[in-house]
């Protein structure tokens, strides 16, 4: 007699037990419950979550009158201002998809992205109106373009058919939005930053984000009503699910136009900011300025690192500033931060340095990410927790990406083996914490032995000149290739070729020293990540092309 399963009769999924996931709902929520509580900060203006709700809701009643519809793509090219937060709502309200364009890219860069993405509608800024003119002559796109107007901005025309006010103006404050149809729905499109060739385009669902959104608060132990400094591109992987994870916990946004320590410390002094992201460039520039810009800075800020494996130096001296850091590691493929280094209550009693050394591991799955281990890439099986056999970091789970818009080889490729690629290479230690050791193209081959280059730019790093570093392979008739480091000097800082080198001596291997340093500022992509595969060409190194 065959059993019939009980479960299965009569409890089907309906309208009362089954809604899809989508941050779109923190916003509904935070302006019901926290109709008055601050939402955004910026300059001189206030604004409260009901304020943000009805411009929302207006940007997605105008979007929707004038044919923006579920699927479309509307791009954004704008900086960390409240029209960007806003677009984060009001965009995916009609079930169109965002696109947020990296504000360091040049003309082609943007055609392309564009014409790739298909997209609808463009709202941008004025300080890139030459820019995106260029961009839409080159795409030969007419499309609908809307100028986000700011006093703060530097000087430019306008190259829109109307303003992003005028826009709103012909919205409904109380638009009837409607959650996703499916959760799998793309909620935002997010391009890699390609160095050769045309980059990918990342399309996230509105699931994944939901899920990422809810790991940034529970991962990091973000409280309620907290306060948040805008320090890292919001059109970097969605800010990492930060517009969204803001409106869960219904705190403050302190948007930031562009980084200076100087305006990022007094914003954290006045508005007693408590939480901030950002790659480690940003925070070295804090340790780095001047003393006198921390003082009265009487609190504890916390911060999430991430962007490249730390310095162990930058962990120290944000520490001593009173800068309590959370390493974090992701990619644009899981929605920005997706793993974490979650710190034990037993470290607290560790000296300095060691605790720099813990927090510098990519750690473990964030809270709602179903996995993330080092595997070897041609069995597919996980690495001993040796702290020594290196493999490949993979992710599995609801916080992974659906894949490459119009490039089903390169998804493919990425979720060989049902894990997500990250093309990084990593170590697992006896707490089965990840630490990455390079990315596959950054290892150096010297005489046969791999070289790690974050290992020599963790030396660099220690010295007390050293603003940022950045180390590459260099062809070598001997060797095959050496260390060749890049080195950016702080502000009334010196040091000569040999002194450094003589420091890197003192701390790893002599194989692994740089042969040859040259100083100058680093070349960095908007988030703050050196683009190495510039300096790769620059020595004509074998790995130059990615």
């Amino acid at each position: 007699m065959t059993s019939i399963n009980p479960y299965k009769l009569g409890l089907d999924k309906n309208a009362a037990n089954h809604v899809s996931l989508s941050p779109l709902s923190f916003l509904r929520r935070a302006a019901a419950v926290y109709p008055n509580r601050a939402a955004i900060v910026y300059g001189e203006r206030r604004q409260t979550w009901a304020e943000t709700d009805a411009r929302c809701r207006r940007l997605a009643s105008a979007l929707a009158a004038r044919g923006i519809a579920q699927g479309d793509t509307v791009a954004v090219m704008l900086p960390n201002v409240p029209a960007m937060l806003e677009a984060h709502f009001g965009i995916p309200m009609v079930g169109a998809v965002l696109n947020t364009l990296n504000t360091r890219l040049d003309a082609e860069a943007i055609a392309f992205q564009l014409q790739h993405g298909e997209a609808k509608a463009l709202l941008t800024d004025r300080e890139f109106s030459r820019v995106i003119s260029k961009a839409l002559e080159m795409a030969g796109l007419d499309i609908l373009v809307i100028d986000v107007e700011d006093e703060t901005a530097p000087a430019g025309d306008n190259v829109g058919s109307l303003t992003y006010e005028q826009l709103l103006a012909e919205g409904d404050p109380a638009y009837e939005w409607q959650l996703p149809d499916d959760e799998w729905n793309a909620i935002a499109l997010n391009y890699t930053s390609g160095t050769t060739g045309n980059p990918k385009g990342v399309v996230t669902h509105h699931r994944g984000a939901y899920l990422n959104s809810a790991s940034n608060v529970i991962s990091w132990g973000l409280p309620q009503h907290a306060t948040y400094l805008w320090t890292l591109p919001m059109f970097h992987c969605n800010g990492w699910c930060f517009p969204w994870t803001m409106a869960l916990i219904a705190g403050t946004s302190v948007c930031l136009r562009r980084i200076d320590p100087s305006v990022i410390f007094w914003l954290i002094k006045s508005h007693h900011v408590t939480h901030m992201c950002g790659a480690p460039i940003v925070y070295n520039m804090l340790i780095s300025a001047p003393a006198k810009l921390r003082e009265g800075l009487n609190h504890t800020v916390n911060g999430l690192i991430a962007g490249a494996a730390p310095p162990i130096a930058v962990i120290e001296g944000c520490e001593a500033a009173g800068i309590n850091l959370t390493h974090v590691y992701g990619l644009t493929e899981v929605y920005g931060p997706a793993a974490v280094c979650a710190k034990q209550a037993e470290w607290d009693d560790l000296p300095l340095d060691e605790r720099a050394r813990l927090n510098g591991r990519q750690g473990v799955p964030y809270a709602l990410q179903e996995a993330v281990t080092v595997l070897n890439p041609d069995t597919m099986e996980p690495v001993p927790c040796d702290g020594v056999t290196i493999g490949e970091i993979c992710f599995r789970g609801n916080v992974v990406m659906k894949g490459y818009l119009k490039n089903e080889k390169a998804t493919k490729e990425a979720f060989a083996g049902g894990w997500f690629h990250t093309g990084d290479l990593a170590v697992r230690d006896a707490s089965g914490y990840i630490k990455i050791k390079d990315r596959s193209k950054d290892v150096i081959i010297s005489g046969g032995e791999n070289i790690s280059s974050v290992e020599v730019e963790d030396a660099l790093f220690h010295h007390p000149a050293v603003m940022s570093a950045a180390v590459v392979a260099e062809p070598d008739p001997k060797w095959g290739e050496v260390p060749c480091a890049f080195v950016e000097l702080k502000a009334d800082q010196h040091v000569t070729e040999e002194e450094l080198i003589a420091f890197c001596r003192e701390h790893i291997a002599r194989y692994k020293v740089p042969k040859r340093i040259v100083f100058g500022e680093l070349p960095k992509t908007a988030t703050g990540k050196v683009q190495k595969f510039v300096l790769r060409e620059r020595v004509k190194s074998a790995s130059a092309i990615e």
